[in-house]
């Protein structure tokens, strides 16, 4: 899977710029704050609809102007797709092949993108919503029914708040309304537990052996947490516990009008042996065991899609030393479209940059160097 064409039109500092893509490296080349990282943020958004500066959404519109476009050919071995966002003030749409798609979740799969970023540091040292976000974001591009259960589960639960809290102020103790929110509830939710189990596995079956490769320290494993005390995860024993926890906490949960289990409530941590990362680790050891989980997905989605995501890396080679960088790249295959952005092109391996297409960008304007 590769970009070959990127549009983008009053997005961020952009007016309008039009890329032509090489399937391989791609790097943007230019000093802070000229728009370096807004040209992959333009390929997240058009991937995923949102983007991964969580909180900054509101500014992705060029100032002056009422909507911003980001249009781009995908090419996924034989298939190809035109794929389009439009974001304006009051909506959000997406277009495959110029025909609008009415559900997010029907859009979202088609481009499969897995980024690398300076503040990644926060799925360990953040707070369980960005590491439910990542979950959540990532198993969306490999499985499509994936979007369509959590979506469900979280209008369940919005309802059964709200019924929660009707119960708390006016002395509700009739529970049969409840009941039939909680089977709803426990049968979205277990299929998310399973699907989650199912992925941090695969995770967990590579991400050591890469985080050992790259740093020479083994037993790095992804440790998830769940609120329900699961003795295992086949399918009727989450339901019991789902269950049992609901009922079991009912006075508690209508005194806080709010659900307080269930995998909204879920987290997982990074641990080497016994260890959590988020508390005995340094930064640099952080770091690299998060670019450890991110490769490992590369393998999941060449496993599960039979196609490879595209790669957009930050400029994260400036924060590694050589022998770090050299070892990363051996997890990147050849066929993996990788797009890069640096403010030295030192950072890059020169077996690298032979490979590569490079553009230079300044203030907001991109042209392709002439090599």
């Amino acid at each position: 899977m590769y970009l070959s064409k990127l549009e983008v039109n009053h997005f961020r500092n952009y007016k309008k710029e039009k890329l032509s893509l090489c399937n391989n490296i791609n790097i943007f080349i230019g000093d802070n704050a000229q728009g370096k990282t807004n040209i992959l943020e333009s390929i997240y958004i058009l991937a995923l609809t949102k983007s991964h500066r969580l909180g900054f959404e509101n500014n992705i519109i060029q100032n002056g102007f009422s909507c911003c476009k980001i249009k781009g050919i995908l090419r996924d071995n034989d298939e190809l797709k035109e794929l389009e966002i439009q974001v304006s003030e009051e909506k959000k749409s997406v277009f495959i092949n110029q025909k609008e798609i009415k559900k997010i979740a029907s859009y979202i799969s088609n481009m499969n993108v897995i980024m690398f970023c300076p503040n990644d540091l926060d799925i360990i040292k953040g707070s369980p919503q960005v590491r439910r976000n990542l979950l959540n974001i990532q198993i969306s591009q490999l499985y499509p029914l994936y979007v369509n259960y959590l979506n469900e589960y979280n209008k369940i639960l919005k309802n059964r708040n709200e019924y929660l809290k009707q119960m708390s102020l006016n002395g509700f103790t009739d529970t049969r309304y409840l009941d039939i929110i909680n089977e709803k509830l426990v049968d979205r939710g277990t299929k998310i537990y399973l699907m989650r189990k199912k992925y941090l596995d695969f995770i967990n079956s590579k991400i050591g052996l890469i985080y050992e490769n790259i740093m020479n320290i083994n037993h790095l494993q992804i440790l998830y947490e769940n609120n329900l005390d699961l003795k295992n995860y086949q399918e009727e024993e989450i339901k019991k516990c789902f269950y049992y926890k609901l009922k079991s906490n009912l006075k508690r949960e209508i005194s806080q009008g709010m659900t307080l289990y269930g995998p909204h409530r879920d987290d997982f941590s990074f641990y080497i042996k016994d260890e959590n990362m988020k508390f005995f680790s340094s930064q640099g050891q952080q770091r690299i065991a998060i670019i450890s989980f991110k490769l490992a997905e590369v393998e999941i989605f060449n496993q599960e899609k039979n196609s490879s995501p595209i790669l957009l890396l930050d400029d994260i080679f400036s924060e590694l030393d050589i022998e770090k960088r050299n070892k990363l790249m051996k997890y990147i295959p050849n066929d993996v479209q990788t797009i890069i952005t640096t403010t030295d092109l030192k950072n890059i391996q020169k077996k690298m940059m032979k490979q590569a297409k490079v553009f230079i960008v300044e203030q907001g304007k991109i042209r392709e160097k002439v090599k």
